[in-house]
């Protein structure tokens, strides 16, 4: 197969997408790699229907490589995730919208332009998770204790654009992340960036079948293949406080093989082939039951 990987100049050095490439590579793939923002190119020549099998995206939020994305989808060409899907968890705002109407368990959620303006909420909505609709990794999240300590700076990334912001919910200052590769789910426990005083740690653990069903069900509402679930438990449950598509995979057993191999899959299902076979995996299969 002939695959497009985008890679903005934040994940040039990544694992991931790195190594997943020359993975494929080494498979006998041929991978071209773009860099937007940082190259000159000619849409039309880049952008052409029946170059590449695929189009693979890992960015930032807000960054060139969606628009990309999205050029290639447009003239027909497969991208992994789906281009759509992308865009409907970068936005976090759409997502929250697509979350709650699929009946998921996430917090209620507020959008403004000015994080002043989330002062009309009542004292029982505090203290709040304030974030940039468009952030990512974790950057510019704050947690505003009361409506007297809000501020410009909260949830700024680089100025402008929506904010959002969530009633906190209070948990053991653990976050469960949930990766999914193509169906098969791992689930990874690690200090919440809420709970700076917790004790770094980061180790796989079984999943629950309740989280399981709530991982799953976000891929379908989203329409992801490779995504990840930031998950905290609250008093009355898991609830889903993130999603992300192509996140890091860490703690996921023999991940850049599982990936290149999903994306393989992905690739030729998109063009009605028969899909690739995936090579031999030494790791045992996720646990998806019993207790974490």
């Amino acid at each position: 197969m002939r695959l497009c990987f985008l890679v903005e100049e934040q994940y040039r050095y990544d694992g991931m997408p790195v190594d997943v490439i020359r993975q494929l590579t080494a498979w006998g793939h041929r991978v071209d790699v773009l860099r937007p923002g940082s190259s000159l190119m000619r849409l039309s020549e880049v952008v052409r229907a029946g170059q590449h099998d695929a189009w693979v995206l890992k960015t930032v939020s807000g960054g060139p490589g969606l628009t990309l994305l999205e050029a290639a989808a447009s003239v027909g060409l497969t991208t992994v995730n789906d281009a759509r899907s992308i865009r409907g968890v970068r936005d976090k705002a759409l997502a929250a919208v697509t979350a709650e109407a699929r009946g998921l368990p996430v917090p209620a959620t507020y959008a403004a332009a000015r994080a002043e303006e989330f002062a009309q909420l009542p004292a029982s909505a505090y203290p709040l998770v304030v974030k940039p609709a468009d952030g990512s990794s974790g950057r510019a999240v704050r947690l505003v204790p009361d409506p007297g300590r809000l501020s410009p700076q909260d949830g700024a990334e680089g100025g402008g654009g929506m904010l959002i912001a969530q009633p906190y919910v209070p948990n053991s200052g653990i976050d469960l992340k949930v990766y999914s590769v193509d169906g098969e789910l791992y689930a990874t426990e690690r200090r919440s960036p809420l709970h700076p005083d917790q004790p770094a740690r980061e180790r796989h653990v079984p999943l629950t079948p309740e989280v399981a069903t709530i991982a799953a069900e976000v891929g379908a509402a989203y329409g992801l293949d490779l995504y990840g679930v930031d998950i905290v438990f609250g008093p009355d449950g898991p609830v889903v406080v993130d999603v992300n598509d192509f996140p890091s995979f860490r703690q996921v057993p023999d991940a850049v093989a599982r990936v290149a191999s999903a994306i393989l899959r992905l690739a030729g299902a998109g063009h009605g082939s028969v899909p690739a076979p995936r090579p031999p995996l030494t790791a045992q299969a996720p646990v998806t039951g019993g207790g974490a």
